[in-house]
């Protein structure tokens, strides 16, 4: 069955974060953005956490079952390429829930040998 890729790139699932989410280093922080995206999407709240940067991630992770994240709306890059070691993703994410609603969102990302992570977000 071939899947479009929650994140909206125009992939299928199993072409684009599907293999990040089975632990293939993503090759850019927009990549990895688009990766937590989907992790969003599908309820895969062990990958968020794997790809939260230690120094910054929480010890559990409990995502909300009444929210459905439909929409990503890549708005900039900065840096992030396969030669950086930092980079930064502003992204508006659209979700349903009781009423639909949106985050708009600067996240912060290194890379650590081949591994990039997510650091933090200003809002």
């Amino acid at each position: 069955m071939i899947t479009r890729c929650p994140c909206l790139s125009g992939e299928t699932y199993d072409a684009c974060c599907g293999p990040l989410h089975r632990g293939a280093p993503a090759p850019t922080a927009e990549r990895l953005m688009r990766s937590r995206f989907s992790a969003f999407a599908l309820g895969d709240a062990p990958y968020l956490l794997r790809s939260w940067h230690p120094s910054t991630r929480p010890s559990e992770l409990a995502l909300d079952p009444g929210l459905r994240w439909y929409r990503l709306d890549i708005e900039r890059t900065e840096r992030g390429g396969p030669f950086d070691t930092d980079g930064v993703v502003e992204f508006i994410a659209h979700y349903k829930g009781d009423e639909r609603g949106s985050l708009h969102e600067v996240s912060h990302f290194v890379r650590e040998g081949r591994d990039w992570f997510y650091v933090e977000a200003n809002q």
